[in-house]
């Protein structure tokens, strides 16, 4: 069987949020809003949110900085894993992943399908490791993240979640 198991303790995950775009602002950011509200109404913490042009040097700078603070434990970013030339989060932050966690790309279009049909095809959204931090980049429109929270995230950033979950990797993922 698989789902929360409730007699184990919910351990909050620290979370950063980067939205990618070249049109939103901080005021306009819906879908760091959609991100920011799932994840404090689910019992964790948004340790860090900020908004960075369509830029892959201030994409993986932002990234980079997160990865190395030890108080953010998942890094979400929203938008820029489409298919247009100004799409570069995947050619920024892709190439970072020590491991590449290919399941989170096959059930996010599982999902997805259901929401947008075959319109998933045009999402790059993917999800890695990087230096004992999990990195994960979804799409720009707030249903996608929605899809990717309500689908995935909100029960693989659940200790209790079974049979596994990624918080309990977390203290495995710089073994040697």
């Amino acid at each position: 069987m698989f789902g929360i198991n409730e007699d184990l303790p919910f351990r909050p995950v620290r979370i950063a949020v980067l939205t990618v775009s070249d049109t939103r602002t901080r005021e306009t950011d819906t879908s760091g809003d959609t991100l920011q509200r799932r994840i404090e109404a689910d019992g964790h913490v948004v340790a860090a949110r900020a908004l960075v042009r369509d830029d892959k040097a201030a994409i993986r700078a932002e990234v980079e900085r997160w990865i190395a603070d030890q108080g953010v434990d998942v890094v979400i970013s929203t938008g820029g894993t489409g298919l247009t030339g100004r799409d570069v989060t995947v050619e920024a932050l892709k190439p970072l992943f020590e491991k590449e966690i290919e399941g989170f790309a096959v059930i996010f279009h599982q999902i997805s399908f259901q929401s947008v049909g075959l319109s998933t095809l045009q999402s790059r959204a993917c999800a890695g490791l990087v230096r004992g931090t999990f990195v994960l980049l979804l799409p720009g429109s707030p249903g996608a993240c929605k899809d990717a929270w309500d689908g995935i995230l909100r029960h693989q950033l659940d200790s209790r979640y079974r049979p596994c979950n990624f918080v309990e990797l977390m203290p495995r993922l710089m073994e040697r």
